[in-house]
Formats: structure tokens, C-alpha cells, sequence
């Protein structure tokens, strides 16, 4: 039986992971929860699975936490704050670990988890974003797998296996082009945030789902693919497909492509991650060409949506300008959520903390960090200007 611990547990891909699991439970054994500051969905999850360890990190939760605990719960070890999630991650005894911590939150528990050689099941992008380099580095040197468990790098990751990579010519990384691919730029600040949030084919979280209507997300998973393929930006292109059956496709040096198709459903992924690398058989995740009718793919218009064309220059700059891309970003998304910034306004915030970038190319991992806290403050800072 494989033993997993899942961080960012009662998010979107955590909550895909619990059911799984619970699906197969003979395969599988959770034994450690965590969670930013969902008390009540990590309490029911712990109740549930009876983990040995869990971790919250907002500290002001854990007596709430303690109080929603069975009598079983009193045997589980609880670890709290930042420091206490990576010191989980660096100490649960598991076969895997699926990392699902939303945002730039996902680098320091990713490195510890690695460090103690820990096999990854990677769902947070933005660890790739902000510090590929050394994540890449880290899991050479220590010797663990690292499986993507987003659909479309999970996609390229089955249809390279078992392949020579010097035969690979190019990548291309699908996307439905979110739920304002028909919309015309002029009304998408007219447009309430539940019609942003309303993805026409994946269940996501909200803050995926605002990155999914300005294709940031697309842009992300571009420099996400970069690091854990070995690939230039130049090597990998995007395609908008509206149908979401294929997830994303090689091209070889031949000419010859290879593409991985699916329903879009995240279990499906995550379920390959878990019992990595065998399959499992189920009938859940089946394609119906009957009635799939055809499957169209288009360029994407990145004078819509700006986001896309910053990350991909932001890339190939390079040095400490992703991770200031990524926590800028973030902070526009929590703008926008909160109704302090308009849509449009995210890509024109990002662009101008990015311009105002002191960028160190020759960088550490101290440089990353600061270079995160900046853009933070900046992107705060430039938005009461506006």
C-alpha cells in the first residue's frame, strides 16, 4: 500500500486526490493532511482518513482544529505555521507527496520535501515559475521523481515515456482559451466575476479560474513545461482548444506527434501520479468520439489576453523577473477578487511591476524570495496609485 501525504488538501486538486483515494482504498494510505487555513474541510478529512500528522498554517486555527477532531484525533501530530508545513513535508514518512499548495506558498515546503528525498506528485506550477532552476537541480541531485500532475504537462510527461527526448522536436501545451475566448475585449470589464469564474470545462478554484479567463495560467504552465522538460520557450507553443479531449501533444524530429487524450476531469491525472507508473483500470474517464463530433485548435489572440505574451517574454528574460511575474500576479488576482481591480486592469498591474524590476540574473535562492516580497509590495503599492 503506498503511503501519501497531500499538502493543500482542501483545494480543488487536494479534493480531487481525498476521492481517488477513497476510490481505491486498498492501494492507498493517507497518512498526512495540510491546508492554508480551511479548518473545517481539514478537520472532516482527518476524521475521515485518521492521518499522523497534519498541518494548518494559519496558527490562529489550531485550537479550532483540535476541537473538530475525533477522539481519534488526539494521536495526530499537528504542525502549524510556514515553518511547520515545511518541517511536514521534510519529516512524514511517505511514499509520495502531492503538492497542491496554491501559489509561490508551494517553493519552500517542495524544496524541504525534496531535500529528504521524497518522491513528488507536482500540482503547484508557480514553485516552477519562481525557482525551476533550482527545484530541477534539487531533484537531480537527490535523486526523486517529480510527476506533473497538471493535465496538459501530465499529457507530454505519458507521451514522452519511454522515448529518447532527442528526438523530440517541439511541444505544443492545449488550453480552452477560458471562458472569454468568444467574448470581445471591450466588455470583459463589464462582465460580472461570476462569469469569469464559470470555466466552460474544468471545476477549479477561483484563483486558477480568473488565471484560466486571462490565460496567465497558459503562460505559467509555458514556463512550468520549460524547466521540467529541459526545453527553450522556443520549443513550446499553445494552442487554444475549445473541446479539452486532447491535453497536449509532442512533435518528433520525424514530424510524427503524439498527443494524450482524456475527458477533462483532474482525477484522471491525479489518479495516473498516484500509482505512477502503472495504470489503474476504471471506466470512469472514458471518451465517447460518438458524440464528441470534432476537435478544433486555434493560435491564441495574445492582444486579448496580454497575459500570455508577458509570461512567455518574462521567460526567456529569465533570471529573478518569473518570480516577480508570479507573486504580481497573484497579488492582482486577490485585487481583482476583492473588486478593487478591474479585469483588465490585472495584465496592465503585472506589466508595470515588471518594468519597475531590478531583475538579478546571476541569482540565488535568497534572490527569488526577496524578488517575490518586492512585487508584492510593489503591485500593492502601484494599485492606490491607480
Amino acid at each position: 500500500m503506498k503511503r501519501i501525504a497531500i499538502f493543500g488538501s482542501t483545494g480543488s486538486i487536494g479534493s480531487n486526490t481525498i476521492d481517488v483515494i477513497a476510490r481505491y482504498p486498498d492501494r492507498f494510505r493517507v497518512v498526512a493532511l495540510s491546508c492554508g487555513s480551511n479548518v473545517e474541510a481539514l478537520a472532516a478529512q482527518a476524521n475521515r482518513f485518521r492521518p499522523y500528522a497534519l498541518g494548518i498554517s494559519d496558527v490562529s486555527k489550531i485550537k479550532e482544529l483540535k476541537n473538530r477532531l475525533n477522539a481519534s484525533g488526539s494521536r495526530i501530530r499537528i504542525f502549524d505555521g510556514d515553518g511547520g508545513i515545511e518541517e511536514l513535508a521534510r519529516t512524514v514518512s511517505a511514499d509520495l507527496i502531492v503538492m497542491a499548495i496554491p501559489g509561490a506558498k508551494s517553493l519552500m515546503p517542495l524544496l524541504a520535501a525534496i531535500d529528504a528525498k521524497k518522491d513528488i506528485a507536482l500540482a503547484s506550477k508557480e514553485s516552477l515559475v519562481c525557482a525551476g532552476e533550482f527545484v530541477m537541480r534539487a531533484v537531480k541531485r537527490r535523486g526523486v521523481r517529480l510527476i506533473p500532475v497538471d493535465s496538459e504537462h501530465s499529457a507530454i510527461f505519458q507521451c514522452l515515456a519511454g522515448r529518447n527526448v532527442e528526438e523530440l522536436k517541439k511541444i505544443y501545451l492545449t488550453g480552452t482559451g477560458g471562458p472569454l475566448w468568444p467574448v470581445k475585449k471591450r466588455f470583459f470589464d463589464r462582465l460580472p466575476r461570476s462569469r469569469i469564474l464559470a470555466h466552460p470545462k474544468w471545476k477549479m478554484g477561483r484563483k486558477i479560474s480568473v488565471d484560466s479567463a486571462t490565460l496567465m495560467n497558459k503562460g505559467l504552465e509555458v514556463i512550468e513545461a520549460k524547466w521540467l522538460f529541459g526545453l527553450s520557450e522556443d520549443d513550446i507553443s499553445v494552442l487554444v482548444h475549445p473541446e479539452a479531449i486532447v491535453h497536449s501533444l509532442v512533435e518528433f524530429i520525424d514530424g510524427a506527434m503524439i498527443a494524450q487524450l482524456a475527458i477533462p476531469d483532474m482525477r484522471l491525472p491525479i489518479q495516473y501520479a498516484l500509482n505512477f507508473p502503472d495504470r489503474l483500470r476504471t471506466d470512469a474517464f472514458r471518451v465517447d468520439f460518438n458524440k464528441l463530433g470534432g476537435l478544433s485548435f486555434y493560435p491564441p489572440d495574445t492582444k486579448r489576453f496580454p497575459c500570455l505574451r508577458l509570461a512567455c517574454e518574462t521567460s526567456k528574460r529569465g533570471g529573478t523577473r518569473p518570480a516577480v511575474l508570479n507573486a504580481a500576479n497573484e497579488e492582482a488576482v486577490k485585487m481583482y477578487l476583492a473588486g478593487s481591480l478591474t479585469f483588465t486592469g490585472i495584465p496592465n498591474l503585472i506589466e508595470k511591476v515588471l518594468a519597475r524590476h531590478r531583475s538579478v540574473n546571476r541569482y540565488g535562492l535568497e534572490d527569488v524570495l526577496a524578488s517575490d516580497a518586492w512585487a508584492r509590495e510593489e503591485a500593492c503599492r502601484m494599485a492606490k496609485k491607480v
